[in-house]
């Protein structure tokens, strides 16, 4: 079948510089395939909608009444068990193949960081067993009509999850490429690399439109407009799913909706958008994945409450009036809705094990990867008491089995389909260069420093030009994209590596941070600086927080405050996952570029910045580029809360000079400060987290990111046992135990001065499991440097929590400073001193200001102090 072709479309935007200069993004840019010509009108981005209500969607999939047929019959030979096994979704490791037979289920999926056997290396040959396995035993059932099980999978930039898999720019970037063709092609690539590992679902594209580059997935989102992220929503599922033939997979349109739009940019936060907003903004995406027959829709943790109506639908995956009656209803999805990872146990009334509420308002399938068990048993009984209607049993299996009939699964093993186990179609490297090309953004280009001549002597510095963890960022082989190397990456290249190609070797230094190099043997600097992987929540940047880089890597402003001194050109390469405030950094280098977080073949970016090359910059911003450090707390014109509005880029030769930027030098936290985050899944940086003897007589140990290690230490005699668990979402949590007289703690290099928040009340907040209370005192305690810790007992009130549940613990920054904390110099704002017996399981460490009449603070005097 011929794919739908598409032409891009770069809008010429103006937009308003440092006050006045106007710069206008090149609308006569080539794409790689070099043609010059302008799109017609009909290639072009749609425009954007004005809706008044949720329109019927028009799938280019048309009737047939020889399938629904089909459906029906299945359908009707199944049993109650049957069917609910259907709609359950567990994850493999925690089920059998055994077990899928057993109970009759419907779909498997492996989480990011999850794989065969366990086994981060896993080849294609593991993967395609494994399928084979799980295939084999949903058709050993005793059921009439054997139907088969589905995989899913994060498929999210390539395949992602697979070693040795070609990884493509994450959506931001590709939103800055303008370019449905490219996305198409991106999406044929990866369904083809999942198809071959005997997988058959991704769980792709997403189509969030981030509004707030606090939120920790806006890499995740195409673009701020709507219209955009419709075109590619078309192209993004027509690429993975095709004809539905051996090479494609079944796509998911996520998150259903308004994930992008929460408030303050929280993940899984509250939406608080009008409907218009929300059905013209962030339901354009579903528009498109639908007019393309996308079979599965995701849906999304956030909330929402329509500010103009004052209605409050709640979270997503209980909304009725979304899944149902706009989705299926309205907007005619005839595929089926899955939840998001444990996603109804955040219900009302609800655990990760049953909710009749989800089902009701229209999830089909449940993501459900550890409990599924009880799930089942559960919705049983809610079935047979009448709780859950069999009608809206038989709608959410009707829906699944239509799509793996779709799909093709019935009859034919993984392994016997066409392109299963060729590791050929695992690589996709020369989509993937032309794919960094497209997404590079030119911001800044001063002298016309770019593009660079070769044969001249290069320093590159910075943290990221030689990582591929940090080039592929999250969702990369692991859930955070942490605990990666560039072994991990065998077919990857560096941006360094790139450069050294496009340059020669001989031509081209590195130092990650310059110390110690005469800066005057080099004719030009490349600085590769930018972001550390993250996800999800992790990645979310607080409300307190500035959206200034350097505040939380302050290595990155360092590196640049060296090179500066030698007065060479300086061309700094910004890898990230969003648009941040770098004025600072602007003003420190001749050339800036953003390159958002590339994938796997970094050297796409040397293929724009040399001379000798064909390609020029044609990426423009698909998002805004804030100008002030606290854009979301400013109440100035857009003007001036933005540097570069979207659609800006340059290309060379340019003839805009970028004149020097303000800094925001006096502003340390937003006008909305509230919380100083410490431990967020991972450290938040500038925070690490660490494990030292009682006394400190040995250097402590820096835990680092990796989620699924378990860390004892000192090796020679455990002190301390660490691991990561869950406590409120999946792996938020260090458990530690001690096995002997040790301390757990968070620590900054810099020392933060957090007098500002004694007259807000604030608290140093940390969610708790105790699995065994301690017998002696339990020292929670803050640092304020070398032989400065104010430390309270919290033996007792741990002791009280010993039941195995959750409890927040709210210890008021009061109870420290009453003993004598020195609060304009913490170094350490949280730690755990303590001896055996003791084990405990700490999540979401924070300083939170205000709100003392919503929070269960404990009383000083009940900790001594005085």
């Amino acid at each position: 079948m011929m794919r739908t072709r598409w032409l891009w479309l770069m809008c010429a935007v103006l937009t308003t510089v440092n006050g006045g200069d106007v710069v206008r993004a090149a609308d006569t840019a080539t794409k790689d395939a070099g043609s010059s010509a302008a799109p017609s009108s009909s290639e072009r981005i749609p425009a954007p909608t004005h809706y008044v209500d949720w329109p019927a969607i028009q799938s280019r999939l048309p009737a047939d009444p020889a399938l629904e047929a089909r459906v029906r019959k299945i359908v009707a030979s199944m049993s109650l068990a049957q069917k609910i096994g259907q709609m359950t979704q567990a994850e493999i490791k925690s089920i059998t193949p055994a077990e899928v037979t057993k109970f009759y289920i419907g779909s498997v999926l492996n989480g990011g960081g999850s794989w065969p056997g366990g086994n981060k290396h896993a080849g294609i040959a593991d993967w395609l067993a494994l399928s084979d396995r799980y295939y084999d035993a949903s058709m050993a059932t005793d059921a009439a009509v054997k139907v088969p099980i589905i995989w899913g999978i994060d498929a999210v930039h390539g395949d992602n999850n697979v070693f040795g898999a070609t990884m493509f720019p994450h959506n931001i970037g590709l939103g800055a490429a303008h370019d449905p063709a490219l996305i198409e092609d991106i999406g044929a690539a990866t369904a083809s690399a999942v198809r071959a590992t005997g997988v058959e679902w991704a769980f792709a594209p997403t189509l969030a439109v981030a509004q707030n580059a606090r939120w920790g997935r806006s890499y995740e989102s195409f673009s701020t407009e709507g219209s955009l992220v419709r075109a590619y929503a078309r192209a993004y599922v027509t690429g993975l799913q095709g004809g539905f033939g051996d090479h494609n997979v079944m796509a998911t349109a996520k998150h259903f909706i308004g994930d992008g739009a929460t408030h303050n940019g929280t993940d899984q936060g509250e939406a608080r958008v009008s409907q218009s907003d929300m059905i013209n903004v962030h339901g354009s995406g579903y528009f498109g994945a639908i007019e393309a027959g996308v079979q599965s829709v995701m849906a999304s943790y956030n909330s929402w409450n329509d500010v103009d109506t004052g209605i409050n639908y709640g979270k997503m995956s209980g909304a009725h009036a979304l899944l149902t009656d706009a989705l299926k209803d309205k907007m005619g999805f005839q595929g089926f809705v899955v939840s998001d990872w444990n996603a109804i146990g955040q219900l009302p009334g609800c655990t990760n094990a049953s909710c009749p509420q989800a089902i009701n308002a229209g999830i089909d399938m449940v993501m459900v990867p550890d409990d599924w068990k009880a799930f089942i048993a559960n919705t049983t009984h809610q079935v047979e008491d009448g709780e859950i209607p069999m009608a809206r049993i038989d709608d959410a299996v009707s829906r699944i089995v239509r799509a793996k009939l779709r799909m093709g699964l019935f009859g034919t093993r993984p392994s016997q389909r066409a392109g299963a186990g060729d590791a050929g179609s695992l690589q996709s490297r020369e989509l993937a260069r032309r794919a960094v090309r497209e997404s590079l953004v030119l911001l800044k280009n001063n002298h016309d420093v770019l593009p660079l001549k070769p044969g001249r002597k290069i320093l590159v510095v910075g943290k990221s030009a030689d990582s591929l963890p940090n080039q592929t960022g999250g969702w990369s082989l692991t859930w955070q994209g942490t605990g990666n190397s560039n072994a991990d990456f065998p077919h990857g290249e560096t941006i360094l590596a790139g450069l050294r190609q496009a340059d020669g070797a001989a031509n081209v230094t590195y130092s990650e941070t310059a110390q110690g190099i005469d800066l005057k043997s080099f004719d030009v600097i490349v600085a590769v600086i930018g972001e550390t992987p993250y996800a999800e929540t992790l990645g979310d940047i607080m409300p307190s927080a500035t959206l200034r880089h350097s505040d939380r890597y302050p290595e990155d402003l360092a590196v640049l405050q060296t090179v500066a001194k030698g007065h060479k050109p300086v061309v700094t390469v910004f890898v990230a996952g969003r648009p941040l405030y770098v004025n600072n950094l602007l003003n420190l280098s001749d050339a800036f570029v953003a390159a958002w977080l590339p994938g796997t073949e970094g050297a796409g970016v040397a293929d724009v910045l040399f001379a000798d090359h064909s390609y020029n910059f044609s990426g423009t911003l698909a998002m805004p580029w804030p100008g002030v450090s606290c854009p979301d707390a400013s109440s100035g014109a857009k003007a001036t809360r933005w540097l570069f509005a979207p659609g800006y880029g340059l290309r060379y030769p340019s003839k805009h000079e970028l004149t020097a930027l303000a800094t925001d030098p006096g502003v340390d936290a937003c006008a909305n400060a509230s919380v100083l985050s410490v431990f967020h899944t991972l450290a938040v940086p500038p925070f690490s987290l660490y494990l030292a003897d009682a006394n400190l007589e040995q250097p402590a140990h820096d835990i680092g990111s990796d989620l699924n290690a378990v860390i004892e230490w000192p090796a020679s005699k455990p002190v301390l046992r660490l691991r990561t668990v869950q406590v409120n979402t999946q792996q938020d949590a260090k458990s530690v135990t001690w096995l002997g007289a040790g301390r757990f703690f968070a620590q900054s290099p810099q020392p933060r001065n957090l007098m500002s928040l004694v007259s807000t009340h604030a608290a140093l907040q940390f969610d708790v499991v105790i699995a065994t209370p301690g017998k002696g005192p339990v020292k929670v305690y803050m640092g304020c440097g070398d032989h400065c810790t104010t430390s309270v007992d919290l033996a007792h009130t741990f002791a009280a929590y010993a039941n195995g549940s959750r409890h927040t613990v709210s210890i008021p920054l009061e109870c420290f400073i009453k003993n004598g904390i020195d609060l304009s110099h913490i170094d350490v704002p949280f730690g755990v001193l303590a001896s055996p017996p003791f084990s405990a399981a700490f999540a979401d460490v924070k300083i939170s200001a205000g709100m003392m009449d919503r929070r269960a603070d404990l009383s000083c005097a009940s900790l001594g102090a005085p």
